[in-house]
């Protein structure tokens, strides 16, 4: 499992001497063993997990930084549909079960948080509720719908409200935010839920990445002036620190909160001088998201480490 924003994170940590064990849960087999035990007398869960390498008693565990691990229905995709499917689901069940209810241990961030941190119609209706500025937006799979907000905004963009899956080939794709034609809307968009927003006219992109109350911002622009900073060669971005205002970090401190998360990657279109609370208009934050590429990323892996680090150790 390669991984390098895990990889700075367990680094960091063994500097400081922490026990950590680095642990996939779809690797449940021979690679992954587990035996994990609760009763009246021991009302918490108890037991041990054993990897390659490793051996962890659950009751020691103190963190766990949850980092996209592999879904448990690759372990067991070479099974006829329903065992890989009832596979799956007890591995899920189980496992997962026990390592997501842990006692007293801090989750960065707990898996429950993160996927009802996931839907970006809740990332909006939270921002929008706690005073930040969000594009106008349309959900849909009407295309008369989608053709009234077109009219009614001029330039819209589309965005997926998720990457694309794993293809037959085993590999995966994206679609990037993009503007779109109204004239080539057609009954196609009945087939499946749509994501249309205004076009912000933005002076910059964002990213901010928060990691308990330390708040990292770094301003992003591509060479080429795309849309969509993602699509590119990330190597050749131009990066330049910036500073919210005080109101900006306040709020991203209650969009946490408000998901149960400690840590999130938040990206905003900056507006005229950035310097006011609706020049920074919220597109999404992504409680599980990637920060090693930023030039901060060695702070942003000391605050990890910060939070992680406990007298009896991290998983």
């Amino acid at each position: 499992m390669e991984d390098v924003t895990a990889d700075r994170v367990i680094g960091a940590l063994n500097e400081r001497e922490v026990p950590v064990v680095r642990v996939d849960p779809a690797d449940v087999g021979p690679q992954l063993a587990f035996g994990a035990r609760i009763g009246a007398g021991a009302p918490v869960w108890g037991g041990w997990l054993r990897t390659a390498s490793r051996e962890v008693e659950l009751g020691e565990v103190a963190a766990v930084y949850y980092r996209r691990p592999t879904p448990y229905a690759a372990r067991y995709r070479h099974l006829p549909v329903q065992q890989r499917d009832f596979a799956a689901a007890e591995a899920r069940h189980g496992l997962g079960g026990v390592l997501n209810h842990l006692y007293g241990v801090r989750y960065v961030n707990h898996p429950g948080a993160v996927t009802a941190a996931d839907f970006k119609p809740a990332q909006l209706r939270t921002a929008a509720q706690l005073g930040l500025a969000i594009p106008p937006t349309l959900v849909t799979n009407d295309v008369e719908a989608a053709r009234k907000f077109a009219a009614e905004h001029g330039s819209v963009i589309y965005k997926p409200f998720r990457g694309l899956p794993v293809g037959e080939d085993g590999h995966t794709g994206a679609i990037w935010a993009q503007r779109v034609d109204p004239d080539t809307f057609d009954e196609s968009l009945a087939v499946t839920a749509h994501l249309f927003q205004a076009e912000i006219p933005k002076t910059g992109d964002v990213r901010v990445t928060v990691v308990g109350e330390k708040v990292f911002a770094q301003r992003i622009a591509a060479p080429d002036g795309a849309l969509d900073w993602r699509r590119g060669d990330w190597d050749a971005l131009v990066h330049s620190p910036i500073a919210g205002s005080a109101a900006i970090e306040a709020a991203l401190h209650r969009y946490l909160e408000a998901f149960g998360l400690v840590f999130g990657c938040f990206d905003f279109a900056l507006t005229d001088s950035g310097n006011a609370l609706e020049d920074w208009v919220f597109i999404e934050c992504n409680p599980n998201g990637q920060w090693s590429w930023l030039p901060d990323a060695d702070d942003i892996t000391t605050a990890f480490a910060d939070i992680l680090s406990t007298e009896r150790g991290g998983v």
